[in-house]
């Protein structure tokens, strides 16, 4: 599992208006929809029946939500970076600036986890975060992303 199978440029955004932690899933679930053509509304179900079970704000401003979802045939993502950090009811209370939304085939089993895996420790590096923030454009923010696997393996 690799960053660069995950990610498609076009599924990085830098968003300069969510307000809600239910507008910033709406921006992913649009973002998913652009990038890998799929409902954006079946999406957001996903995402919303899965924040339901507990929040997926994981701590220093990153939120990993994720949903499995029918019609997929690999994991794939979707990152955004928020100009304002939003209330997500993380699990350090900090308000969250850097989503990444991984979205698996309803039958993904040790993927779905590898892959939440991978993200869920390059997000944990507070170098590669502050790298994140410091570079609001779309291109950059997916070479940080896609990069990182590698520097983390060297």
């Amino acid at each position: 599992m690799d960053f660069d199978k995950l990610l498609k440029p076009e599924a990085v955004k830098v968003l300069t208006s969510a307000s809600s932690k239910k507008r910033l899933m709406q921006e992913l679930s649009d973002l998913a929809e652009h990038a890998y053509d799929l409902s954006a509304g079946s999406v957001l179900d996903a995402l919303l029946e899965r924040e339901a079970l507990g929040p997926t704000g994981v701590g220093h401003g990153v939120a990993l939500p994720h949903a499995r979802l029918d019609g997929l045939d690999e994991v794939v993502g979707a990152f955004v970076l928020l100009d304002k950090p939003i209330d997500f009811n993380s699990v350090d209370r900090q308000p969250v600036d850097i989503a990444f939304a991984l979205f698996a085939p309803e039958d993904a089993g040790v993927e779905h986890l590898k892959a939440l895996a991978l993200v869920s420790r390059t997000l944990r590096d507070t170098s590669i975060c502050s790298k994140l923030r410091a570079n609001p454009n779309p291109a950059t923010l997916h070479t940080i992303l896609t990069s990182a696997q590698s520097e983390q393996a060297a």
